[in-house]
């Protein structure tokens, strides 16, 4: 018993600072790759970047404000298939949805009224007959970028 208690320890610490070094890498990919994806609008500072698996999705809510000029940029790691993202407003209704768009990766828009818009990123999965560990795994970032209207 006396052994196995820092085994046990050990490994919580060796999985946590893996996960920790994934998320880096992660955020690393959105800071290096996505953000390019802004140009010529100013990144607003902020990146939100996961893991994700081919059938998983992620969604992330942001304020958008009145007169204000916005893209979103939503990327995928090389190794998974192209991304699909929906901005939903608050009313459910989907303003965009990137399937519609020949699976664009940005989404350039201005709000006429500050609105709460959810973006929402899947992953589609590509064979329903794969086994677990054939699944596909990988970063996904979304990005906002703003033009400065002075």
């Amino acid at each position: 018993m006396k052994r196995t208690l820092p085994v046990i320890i050990l490994a919580l610490i060796i999985s946590i600072v893996a996960l920790v070094g994934v998320s880096a890498q992660c955020k690393g990919f959105a800071k290096q790759i996505c953000k390019l994806e802004l140009i010529p609008y100013i990144h607003d500072g902020n990146y939100h970047a996961a893991i994700l698996s081919e059938g998983e999705e992620a969604e992330l809510y942001k304020t958008c404000f009145p007169d204000q000029e916005y893209r979103i940029a939503v990327c995928g790691s090389d190794a998974l298939p192209s991304v699909e993202f929906k901005v939903i407003d608050a009313d459910r209704n989907v303003l965009y949805d990137n399937k519609d768009h020949n699976m664009a990766r940005t989404w350039d828009f201005k709000v006429e009224s500050g609105k709460q818009l959810k973006i929402v990123v899947k992953i589609p999965a590509q064979d329903k007959k794969k086994a677990d560990s054939d699944i596909i795994s990988g970063c996904v970032a979304i990005m906002f970028g703003f033009k400065d209207n002075k």
